[in-house]
């Protein structure tokens, strides 16, 4: 799932946050995503990249539903919704993903549908593979300019090496 972008003005500079939704550390570094979309605005395409983890139960479906929400046009408030629930999820389950999807207006029903008919898993499945092919073991991880950066061990100085990464890129751009 990426950032929207005006048809025919790709971003110059690709940010793959690798994340699973029932992450208590990508819901930490939700404030670094949000002062990165600040700084670089459309200069930086940050897209989401599925990685649901096995020790949570509910990562697959907040996966699926995260999808839902990019389809119904609302992928990043749904996620960041999502992301301050964690620990909610982890006790209700599929109930907060419905649940968030009310809140923000969108279609709870086809939510569930989403969820039963599995639309969306062959997206989330190919990134989990895709991840799992370029060494991602943990989320939230980071890859920008062919470079990986592991959030899960410690987030500290990932923001100042992602800014010199994209300032670099965008400079050689």
């Amino acid at each position: 799932m990426s950032d929207s972008q005006p048809a025919g003005s790709p971003s110059p500079v690709v940010l793959d946050v690798w994340c699973e939704l029932q992450c208590p550390d990508c819901h930490a570094a939700l404030d670094d995503v949000r002062a990165l979309r600040a700084r670089y605005g459309d200069r930086l395409e940050i897209r989401l990249r599925h990685f649901p983890l096995e020790k949570h139960k509910y990562a697959f479906a907040a996966a699926q539903a995260a999808e839902e929400a990019v389809e119904q046009g609302q992928g990043w408030p749904y996620i960041e919704a999502v992301l301050a629930r964690t620990a909610e999820l982890g006790d209700r389950g599929e109930a907060v993903l419905l649940d968030v999807a009310r809140e923000l207006g969108l279609d709870a029903e086809e939510f569930d549908t989403a969820l039963i008919d599995g639309r969306h898993i062959l997206i989330v499945d190919a990134d989990q593979a895709e991840g799992k092919a370029i060494g991602v073991t943990g989320t939230p991880t980071y890859v920008i300019g062919g470079e990986r950066l592991d959030g899960g061990k410690s987030q500290e100085g990932l923001r100042a090496r992602i800014e010199e990464i994209a300032d670099r890129l965008l400079a050689e751009a």
